[in-house]
């Protein structure tokens, strides 16, 4: 399932190109900002509107409007987007605004925890039914017989899993500032580190390249 810009031409099957820098830049441009609004404001609280809100909270704020728009310019510059992205954008607006509306951080951290067993739980069923959807997302970009993308999606559903309890481990027996770092550095790093220690399973089944 992709979303497609009505502009995107009958057929077409590949989403348009961009270049690497702005593609890099639109997805992980808001994660960065709010970080970096986070440790300026992180020991500071701010009054609007008659309440007192933290640092988090205000990065929160600027965070989800920033989200939205990146994510839908990114929607009109490639022509679709990838159901992880359309999830992660509504899970954001959803606990992210509940954070800034009841002034309080714990829904914003919790949405990272039900993304990824939203994604476990996906992978899981895409298994049971024997239609591996993980294949027809990523086929593309890694062109594997049947038997490694069944594999892959077992180790991806189980690292999902995995981080969705070190998520909850994190944000309910750390500093706040901890779970900032762990969100900004820690996650991304640990699926670049996923994909890198796979590559021998990408090699083993990867399709011959006249397919």
């Amino acid at each position: 399932m992709t979303f497609r810009d009505p502009k995107t031409e009958a057929g077409m099957t590949q989403a348009r190109k961009i270049k690497p820098w702005l593609k890099a830049t639109l997805e992980l441009g808001p994660l960065l900002l709010f970080f970096v609004i986070f440790m300026r404001l992180r020991d500071k609280t701010v009054m609007l509107g008659g309440t007192e809100y933290s640092g988090f909270i205000l990065a929160t704020m600027v965070f989800i409007p920033v989200m939205v728009a990146s994510t839908l310019a990114l929607w009109r510059l490639t022509g679709k987007l990838a159901p992880m992205q359309v999830a992660t954008l509504v899970l954001v607006v959803v606990f992210g605004g509940l954070s800034v509306w009841l002034n309080d951080p714990r829904f914003f951290k919790i949405k990272v925890t039900l993304i990824y067993l939203i994604f476990a739980g996906l992978l899981g069923l895409s298994l049971a039914l024997r239609r591996n959807w993980l294949q027809l997302v990523m086929s593309e970009a890694l062109p594997m017989r049947d038997e490694g993308w069944r594999i892959l999606t077992i180790r991806l559903a189980l690292l999902f899993l995995g981080l969705a309890l070190a998520n909850e481990l994190v944000w309910r027996t750390l500093s706040e500032t901890t779970w900032v770092n762990f969100k900004t550095f820690g996650l991304p790093a640990i699926m670049v580190a996923f994909f890198v220690l796979n590559a021998r399973l990408f090699e083993r089944y990867a399709l011959p390249r006249d397919e």
